[in-house]
């Protein structure tokens, strides 16, 4: 039987975990020693005034095992935007279910703050998370690899991909 995913919201505490996360995307994405930021950076800038960002986690087994964390942008065209910074799932629990879960949480809070388009980048070496995004019907635009989803398409996969565990 497999593990359930629980998805939360990250709390101070959680930091070295989010940290250990972004250590592993970089090592994923060939840049190991990008990672500049500290620890008590991730703790400030989540946990003051103003808050910089926010991290939904994903736990299985009773541990971190993934996150996303996004932040709000705003664009000149459609207002307030979210931008998911990073969606990370830890190499051993890939193909669980985990990135799904964590990336329909993110959509229902875009969907929660009536935000008119979510955006992030996806490396164009990455073909899995490219193809994923497309079947979800966010666009991939091709000169920047920026990937959209207007507030129709956000209702659209909310409505038929409900998910109500946070």
């Amino acid at each position: 039987m497999d593990a359930k995913i629980h998805l939360r919201f990250a709390q101070k505490g959680d930091m070295p975990e989010v940290l250990r996360l972004i250590q592993e995307l970089a090592d994923f994405e060939k840049e190991p020693d990008a990672v500049e930021l500290s620890l008590s950076e991730l703790e400030n800038d989540g946990f003051s005034t103003p808050k910089r960002f926010d991290c939904l986690l994903a736990e299985m087994d009773q541990k971190v095992v993934g996150m996303a964390l996004y932040y709000p942008r705003y664009s000149t065209w459609k207002g307030v935007t979210l931008h998911l910074e990073d969606l990370i799932v830890s190499n051993a629990y890939r193909g669980k279910g985990v990135g799904t879960a964590l990336y329909s949480a993110f959509l229902a809070e875009a969907k929660k703050q009536n935000v008119r388009r979510v955006e992030w980048v996806v490396l164009d070496w990455n073909t899995p998370a490219i193809k994923f995004y497309e079947s979800s019907g966010a666009k991939v635009l091709q000169d920047w690899k920026t990937v959209q989803m207007d507030q129709e398409t956000i209702n659209k996969y909310i409505e038929n991909n409900s998910n109500e565990n946070i």
